[in-house]
């Protein structure tokens, strides 16, 4: 299954950060950056986590939230985010079922660094799926889509 712009974003209720579930619904009435990365503490997860968390005042001067999800631990996700300063959740998809939901799983069931930007209204409004994992959207390409759903 694979979701695309202008579908509704698929519902989902996670594990994560701060010893508490994230659900879809916890970020309706603003927008969403759903980040799926491959690993937590991974070379290219974190410079790619590090630099959304760098740009944060830019997502929130839009009132956006970021939110990161992959297959590791609740476990992982404090340490990795307590090591980093992360000031946003990540979510622990350890069953790959939200990544499956939302496509971004490869042909074997690898997670592939995706971003959906979902609208307030829960409208998926941009995605990028990435094929190779060596890369992620900078942070001023998500802004500049972000500003579009003002």
């Amino acid at each position: 299954m694979s979701v695309g712009v202008g579908d509704r974003a698929p519902d989902f209720t996670l594990p994560g950060t701060g010893d508490r579930e994230y659900s879809l619904s916890d970020f309706a009435g603003k927008p969403l950056v759903l980040v799926f990365y491959p690993g937590d503490d991974t070379p290219v997860c974190t410079k790619q986590l590090n630099a959304y968390n760098d740009g944060l005042d830019q997502f929130d001067d839009l009132d956006a939230q970021i939110v990161g999800i992959s297959a590791q631990s609740v476990e992982s996700k404090e340490a990795f985010s307590g090591k980093h300063g992360f000031e946003f959740p990540l979510l622990a998809d350890t069953g790959k079922e939200v990544a499956g939901a939302y496509g971004t799983l490869g042909p074997i069931g690898f997670p592939r660094r995706s971003i959906f930007i979902i609208d307030a209204d829960g409208t998926i409004r941009y995605v990028h799926k990435a094929m190779a994992g060596l890369t992620y959207r900078p942070v001023s390409e998500l802004i500049e889509e972000l500003e579009k759903l003002r």
